[in-house]
């Protein structure tokens, strides 16, 4: 597998490397040995999956907080989602900033997300599948999310987002610095 770096340090691009012929093809998603070699974490703790069933449906932004900082790699088999990564971390230059991809199940592509960073998706497509591992398992104390329409990230989804959960709408504004 091919793994891109993107611009929110740790959080990666993973492309995978087919072999095909006439029945189809064949591809690795994870390797222990090319994870660690890159510097991703190589822990799977729990596997998880969510379907959509409404192109426009957001998931997140979520993230678990220490002691329970958990990496995902994230992946769609069925459908189409855009992706995003928020940086969480205060001490981070990319501090607040995303980085969004389309994972569908054409292109294969995964998203790995750096511990301490926000992730959520939208599909773009009905019926939509989304697969993540986690490196720990789920500690609801110590999920904490921030709203997918906060000003201060602003993130440009590619379609309106049109079924969000009770959840979701209430995470709390970011309170940034006055600009004045």
């Amino acid at each position: 597998m091919r793994i891109t770096p993107t611009k929110i340090a740790g959080a990666f691009i993973l492309d995978l490397e087919t072999r095909e012929d006439d029945r189809g093809f064949f591809a690795r998603i994870f390797c222990e040995q090319e994870f660690a070699a890159a510097g991703l974490n190589t822990r799977i703790a729990q596997s998880n999956m969510s379907r959509s069933r409404r192109r426009g449906t957001v998931r997140g932004m979520h993230r678990q907080v220490e002691p329970d900082g958990e990496s995902k790699l994230v992946r769609c088999p069925r459908g189409a989602i855009f992706d995003v990564c928020v940086d969480m971390r205060e001490e981070s230059p990319t501090y607040l900033q995303w980085v969004g991809v389309q994972l569908d199940e054409e292109n294969g592509r995964m998203l790995y997300v750096p511990e301490r960073c926000a992730h959520g998706f939208l599909t773009l497509a009905d019926d939509t599948v989304a697969i993540y591992d986690a490196s720990v398992p789920y500690a609801p104390a110590s999920v904490r999310g921030v709203r997918f329409d906060d000003p201060a990230i602003g993130i440009e989804w590619p379609i309106d987002v049109t079924v969000v959960s009770d959840q979701d709408r209430r995470w709390p504004l970011l309170a940034v610095p006055n600009a004045d």
